[in-house]
């Protein structure tokens, strides 16, 4: 394989998150505002003031930023979406991604490069064709085959399919993250069940719930026993990153805008890790291994390939929730540091802290930081054990504030 750019395009639905995926690597995040993006209820959406913090950050560390403008939008939108634009354009947020035609209309109108968002369904290179009138990015269906993806690069190649920017289409796929029962996500279940649409970023998870089933002739009722038929597994290509690489895909995404920041760090620093290891021809069995170790650590529902290689079902999930092998706990907030000796004070508020547990510090300025107490000083004292009241002290290498929350790992 010649050696190419592959881009981590890593989620982020608060600072901590941004600033986790940074650390971690990524080479760009995507972000939502307001409600007009498709995690307006299961993640706290920056507002549009945020626009400009995000854009000076991305800068100051060499990322790019997308802003999802993903929903179904109403007439009712027009104004809200002009001036989300107007602001994206001001502040030089590097791309739009979205699926409805207003959006792409006023982003070339605008002169705002735009991606186009699975919720599009672009399953084929005729679809790929029409939007490089308005895109310089496509991510396709997450229902095809890597052997589709790869026939879809090749063309575009083959055939010079560029986008406004007078570059080849780049073709991006998700790689990880959680995965809808609908196609490409465009579900109606919530909106019949809830008046909560789906696709408008509201969607209430029916799907992720147990059912009965009804003999509507005797009226006799089972459980669906070990399987949530409607709920996936999360999408996990680690382990066949190399074949998607394969198919010329030109950046990896990452879903979880709704997750904390261990999970974007984990998740980007592993995918990082995997697309360089591929590219280097040092992708092995180990380290394989290893990067699956460290993502079961975090949120998730169960691994599979998705539809990658070929599968005509899903793989339905065993419970309702995360199956991740480390749960975090909160413990407290940050109060003090020492910048010359590098220590952050840490006031805990709830349950307890012991000599060799491992803590995670959250924040918007940090994103994430892990450290295991091998040594645990309370109220200036060497001990083996803080509890709620007690002031806590540490190495750590980033200052810290009253926003820094502490957490403490346990294994689930």
């Amino acid at each position: 394989m010649t050696q190419r750019k592959v881009e981590i395009l890593s989620p982020a639905g608060s600072f901590d998150s941004l600033m986790a995926a940074i650390h971690a690597g990524a080479d760009a995040i995507y972000f939502g505002v307001e409600q007009l993006n498709m995690r307006t209820r299961s993640s706290n959406s920056f507002c549009l003031e945020d626009l400009t913090q995000i854009g000076s950050l991305a800068r100051e560390h060499g990322i790019k930023a997308y802003i999802t403008l993903n929903t179904v939008m109403y007439e009712h939108d027009m104004q809200l979406l002009r001036t989300i634009l107007q602001e994206v354009k001001v502040q030089g947020i590097d791309a739009v991604i979205a699926a409805d035609f207003a959006v792409m209309q006023y982003c070339k109108e605008m002169g705002i490069p735009l991606h186009v968002s699975t919720q599009a369904n672009v399953s084929n290179l005729a679809s790929v064709q029409f939007f490089a009138q308005f895109a310089d990015v496509v991510v396709l269906a997450r229902e095809l085959t890597l052997k589709q993806v790869a026939h879809i690069t090749k063309e575009i190649k083959r055939r010079n399919i560029t986008g406004p920017s007078g570059q080849l289409i780049k073709i991006e796929i998700f790689v990880h993250g959680a995965l809808c029962m609908a196609v490409s996500g465009k579900c109606y279940l919530s909106l019949h069940e809830q008046n909560a649409a789906a696709n408008r970023g509201a969607c209430v998870q029916n799907c992720r719930r147990p059912y009965l089933v009804k003999d509507a002739e005797t009226n006799e009722e089972l459980i669906i026993d070990n399987e949530y038929i409607m709920s996936p597994q999360d999408l996990c290509t680690i382990s066949i990153l190399d074949q998607v690489l394969e198919a010329g895909v030109d950046v990896l995404k990452i879903e979880g805008r709704s997750k904390g920041a261990e999970y974007v760090d984990t998740v980007t620093s592993c995918y990082k890790e995997a697309a360089a290891a591929v590219l280097n021809n040092d992708y092995t069995a180990e380290k394989k291994a290893d990067w699956l170790a460290r993502l079961r650590k975090v949120y998730n529902r169960g691994f599979w390939e998705g539809y990658y290689l070929g599968r005509k079902l899903g793989e339905w999930t065993s419970e309702p929730g995360s199956q991740a092998e480390e749960r975090k706990i909160y413990l407290g907030k940050g109060t003090n540091y020492y910048p010359k000796i590098q220590v952050g004070e840490f006031l805990v508020e709830a349950g307890s802290l012991a000599k060799g547990d491992t803590v995670l510090v959250l924040g918007p300025e940090l994103g994430m930081a892990r450290e295991i107490m091998e040594r645990l000083v309370v109220n200036g004292v060497e001990a083996d054990q803080a509890a709620k009241g007690d002031k806590i002290t540490f190495p750590i290498a980033t200052k810290i504030g009253a926003k820094d929350k502490l957490y403490k790992l346990i294994k689930t």
